[in-house]
């Protein structure tokens, strides 16, 4: 497995020589995940806001440059703020 950068070749070395364990409840823990994931992102409200044209075009930008539509874009910037996983500078 010649592409894989040092972390990743340990964690193979380290699966390999059976360092690994399950766990109890895995599956079980798998479903509630499956359905916070759902439920957090069920996009079941719609909101309008006025946006100057020059953010609005920056986004639109922006939205481009990630490979996904301005409105999504958008979406997953105020999530990842309420979430805390963005922070303003």
């Amino acid at each position: 497995m010649s592409n894989l950068n040092q972390e990743e070749d340990e964690i193979v070395k380290s699966y390999d020589s059976d360092e690994w364990n399950s766990v109890d409840g895995v599956e079980s823990e798998k479903d509630r995940l499956k359905i916070l994931a759902k439920s957090t992102l069920q996009k079941n409200k719609r909101i309008n806001i006025r946006l100057s044209e020059s953010d609005l075009n920056r986004i639109r930008i922006k939205a481009l440059e990630e490979g996904i539509p301005y409105q999504t874009f958008i979406s997953s910037i105020l999530h990842k703020f309420v979430t805390g996983r963005l922070e303003s500078k």
